[in-house]
């Protein structure tokens, strides 16, 4: 099954996607269709339909309860970066502003001039999960998608804390949909992951490279706080993020950033310089 959130002229929608038609659900958005005890029958309601190529993609869930993101997870990045395996996954977080839909603009702020994607498999918690076994955070899993942790590389390294370089508002796609792990062999899945700056291609890996895998990961974290419906987590990069690189490349205004995984979609995004004030996000359209 594959869900999203899509914006309307009358708010935003849970929506189901069945091949090329995305049928709207009574749901405001697919965290509150997660919240409901049986989500996976309620996801199968009929409802108003329309063609993929005419919807806007919300942030998938648009207001998680939390957003934990794991850092040095993939044994190339580690590699790259020149550390050691890590004995537990090495959390931050993020907040629900940085996030943006599946072809909204990210947005450049003015005061970073190291600007980095990450392409990253991101989990959606669809049952509460505490203190979880790994069959238990297994079972916990709704499903997955696809996120760039877009990073400000100078803010990052300002302090030994990660958060100030990770949270920039309207700077994280997340979508387009979720895709539950059925269609995906099971939820330590085998993806080709890639990213792409300008149709070169910057990052290629699969999620077999992940040192802690998403049932580890869930289990994890669930013994420091209770994971709940709609949560995200997303499990970290491989190698050939920008500032790994001799000279680093950043990203600049203008440019468009594809980010993809093997059986669950793309996000395609341009590259903006952020206004002094926040403003709403708006869908970008560009070619897919």
């Amino acid at each position: 099954m594959r869900l999203a959130t899509i914006r309307t002229r009358v708010g935003s929608r849970a929506a189901r996607v069945d091949g090329t038609r995305v049928v709207e659900l009574p749901f405001a958005d697919l965290g509150e269709l997660l919240t409901h005890p049986a989500w996976a029958t309620a996801a199968q309601a009929d409802g108003p339909a329309r063609s993929v190529s005419d919807v806007d993609f919300a942030p998938l869930v648009p207001r998680p309860g939390k957003i934990i993101c794991l850092g040095l997870n993939y044994r190339s990045h580690i590699s790259e970066m020149a550390h050691e395996m890590p004995a537990h996954p090495t959390l931050f977080a993020k907040f629900a502003d940085a996030l943006i839909g599946a072809h909204d603009d990210i947005h450049l702020p003015p005061e970073s001039t190291a600007v980095d994607w990450e392409a990253e498999l991101g989990i959606v918690i669809g049952a509460d999960a505490r203190r979880a076994g790994r069959d238990e955070a297994a079972a916990a899993i709704a499903g997955f998608t696809v996120v760039n942790d877009v990073t400000m590389r100078d803010w990052q390294r300002r302090t030994l804390q990660w958060l100030q370089g990770k949270t920039f508002e309207h700077t994280t796609p997340l979508g387009p949909v979720l895709v539950t792990g059925d269609e995906l062999g099971g939820v330590e899945p085998d993806l080709q992951l890639r990213c792409e700056v300008d149709g070169r291609l910057m990052q290629e890996s699969r999620t077999s490279d992940l040192v802690f895998t998403p049932p580890d990961i869930v289990a994890y974290v669930s013994t420091i706080v209770t994971l709940r419906p709609g949560d995200v987590i997303s499990t970290g990069t491989p190698a050939g993020v920008g500032d790994a690189r001799r000279p680093p490349v950043y990203l600049r205004e203008g440019q468009i950033v594809r980010t993809s995984i093997e059986g669950i979609g793309e996000l395609v995004n341009r590259c903006v310089i952020s206004p002094a004030r926040s403003t709403t996000s708006s869908a970008l359209e560009v070619a897919r």
